[in-house]
C-alpha cells in the first residue's frame, strides 16, 4: 500500500504535472494550427487545384477534430469532480481523478489549466507548500483569458503556501493585485484569513486590528476551523494594542468553536493568548 501511494506521489509530481502541462499545450497549439492551415488549404486552394479534393480534405480534417474534441472532453470529465473530492477530504480519489486528467490528451488549454489547477488545490490541502506554490505560480504565469477568474483562487493558494514557508515578501506580493478586485465571498474569507496570517508575522498588530467588528463579521461567516483562527488572531492583535475587551470577547468566540490547544498546535503565536493550552499541547 505504501509503494502504491509513494509512485503515485511520483507520477503526480509538480514538476512531472508542469512538465506534461507544457507539452500538451505545445502539442495541442502545433495541432489547432495544423487542423487550420488543413481547413484553409480546404476551402481557398483546393478548389483551384485538380490535385486536391477539397471537400474530402475538409471532412478528414473536421473528423480528426471531432475526434480530438471528444477525447479532450474525456479528460475534462476526470477532473471535473476533483474540488468537491477534495473538500469532502477524499484526496486519494481525487489524486487519480486529477492524474487521469493530466494524462489524457486534450487539445483545448482551459481543460489542462483546469486540471493544473484543481492539483494546486489538492497540493494545497495535503499541506504540500512547495509544490502548491509551484503550481500556482505555473497558472498565474499563463494566459487565463475566459478562465482569469482562477487568478484569484490561485494568488490565494500561493500566499497562504508562502506564508507557510515564511516567506513573508512573496505572500504580499501574491495577494497584493487581490485588493482592488471584486471578490467572491468565499475568496473574501480566504483574503482575510491570510491577511491576518501575513500580519501577524510582521508584527503589524495596529493593521490586523483595524475594522475588527467587519473582520470578526466576515469571520462568523467561516467554517468553524477558519473562523475559530481569525477570531483567535483579531484577539491576540486587540490584547497587543491594549484593547482587552475585544480580546476577551474574541477569544470567547474562537473557544466556542474549536479547543484552543489545537489553535496553539497550529499557531504557536496564539500560546500568548491561552498559555494554559499551549502547556497540554506539550504534554
Amino acid at each position: 500500500m505504501k509503494d502504491m501511494e509513494t509512485d503515485r506521489t511520483i507520477m503526480l509530481s509538480a514538476d512531472m504535472a508542469i512538465s506534461r502541462f507544457r507539452r500538451d499545450l505545445t502539442l495541442g497549439l502545433m495541432l489547432r494550427v495544423g487542423l487550420m492551415a488543413g481547413a484553409l488549404v480546404a476551402v481557398g486552394v483546393a478548389p483551384f487545384s485538380s490535385r486536391l479534393d477539397g471537400g474530402m480534405l475538409l471532412l478528414i480534417v473536421g473528423g480528426i477534430w471531432l475526434a480530438l474534441s471528444y477525447q479532450s472532453m474525456k479528460g475534462s470529465r476526470l477532473a471535473a469532480r476533483s474540488p468537491s473530492l477534495i473538500a469532502m477530504g477524499d484526496f486519494d480519489e481525487a489524486e487519480r481523478q486529477i492524474e487521469g486528467a493530466l494524462r489524457s490528451f486534450s487539445i483545448f488549454r482551459a481543460a489542462k489549466l483546469l486540471s493544473l489547477h484543481h492539483l494546486a488545490m489538492l497540493r494545497h490541502a495535503q499541506q504540500r507548500w512547495q509544490e502548491s506554490a509551484m503550481l500556482a505560480r505555473t497558472v498565474l504565469r499563463q494566459r487565463l483569458g475566459a478562465l482569469r477568474g482562477l487568478s484569484r483562487s490561485m494568488r490565494l493558494i500561493l500566499a497562504d503556501s508562502l506564508l507557510e514557508m515564511n516567506d513573508t515578501h512573496g505572500a504580499y506580493e501574491a495577494i497584493a493585485g487581490l485588493y482592488k478586485e471584486r471578490l467572491a465571498l468565499g475568496e473574501a474569507m480566504n483574503l482575510q484569513l491570510v491577511q491576518l496570517d501575513y500580519l501577524w508575522r510582521i508584527r503589524a498588530w495596529r493593521e490586523m486590528f483595524d475594522n475588527v467588528a467587519a473582520k470578526a463579521q466576515l469571520a462568523e461567516l467561516m467554517p468553524a476551523g477558519g473562523a475559530a483562527r481569525s477570531q483567535a488572531m483579531l484577539a491576540l492583535a486587540a490584547r497587543k494594542i491594549g484593547r482587552e475587551d475585544w480580546a476577551a470577547w474574541l477569544m470567547a468566540r474562537a473557544q466556542l468553536l474549536i479547543d484552543p490547544s489545537q489553535l496553539v498546535r497550529e499557531r504557536p503565536v496564539l500560546a500568548e493568548l491561552w498559555p494554559q493550552a499551549a502547556s497540554n499541547s506539550e504534554t
